[in-house]
């Protein structure tokens, strides 16, 4: 539509998430035309492009040398290009392992960080000290822990076992469809981590996470932050304001 630009999604990583991001994206546009007094209709949305593709398990490449991701990223921003899109997020974490290689290999389009938007929107809320959920993928590349100690941003892990308890959950629960167990699984660790480190915040930076886990057990006062949700807002952001 005229005074917007086309974005795009690359999703795929699984679907459920990718699909649950375009969610977040329209849920982003929404409450920015409210907030600027625009009336919410069709027309009114930005242009946006969704290419789900089954991309190989991040968490594997990067662990235990299974298939690269790459080519298949590279396929689904390359298809999302072919539309004209101006900017492209990514709906996974542990795929940012590769961002700055795909944003070398397409300078001609913007790729949003996931953890960078996520790290401005925490210091901007002035919020001191986060526990994170993620893969192991994601732990492994210490891009959130090193993010958030730029910022003066307290970040606790999981211990190992209750790492692979997240792991689980994300592999034997949402991925294959148990959303039950995954929140068992997650419920319990999420619960661990905020009564040993007494935090307020919890970072579900894998795009699995938020599908099941909603709240902490008996810490109501939690505080839940999904990365995809701060990333879909930026999304929206650069549709209309780079129109």
């Amino acid at each position: 539509m005229p005074g917007t630009r086309k974005v795009g999604i690359l999703g795929g990583m699984g679907p459920a998430a990718g699909a649950d991001f375009l969610r977040l994206f329209v849920g982003a546009c929404e409450a920015r035309l409210r907030a600027s007094g625009s009336p919410v209709s069709d027309q009114a949305f930005p242009e946006h492009w969704l290419a789900q593709l089954p991309v190989p398990d991040r968490t594997l490449a990067l662990l235990e040398d299974g298939p690269s991701p790459f080519e298949g990223m590279v396929s689904g921003i390359e298809g999302l290009q072919s539309h004209g899109v101006a900017s492209i997020a990514i709906a996974c974490n542990t795929a940012h392992a590769w961002h700055a290689k795909l944003q070398r290999s397409h300078p001609d389009v913007e790729m949003l960080h996931i953890v960078e938007e996520t790290a401005k929107y925490l210091a901007a809320q002035r919020i001191d000290a986060v526990c994170l959920l993620a893969t192991q993928g994601t732990y492994s590349l210490g891009f959130y822990q090193a993010a958030m100690a730029e910022r003066g941003i307290a970040c606790h892990l999981p211990t190992e076992p209750e790492r692979e308890q997240v792991m689980r959950g994300i592999r034997d629960g949402v991925k294959a469809g148990d959303l039950g167990l995954a929140t068992r699984l997650f419920a319990e660790v999420a619960r661990r981590m905020v009564e040993r480190h007494g935090c307020e915040n919890l970072l579900l930076a894998c795009t699995e996470i938020p599908l099941a886990l909603h709240g902490v057990p008996g810490h109501a006062g939690v505080r839940l932050v999904d990365p995809a949700d701060v990333l879909a807002r930026a999304l929206a952001n650069r549709a209309y304001e780079m129109g």
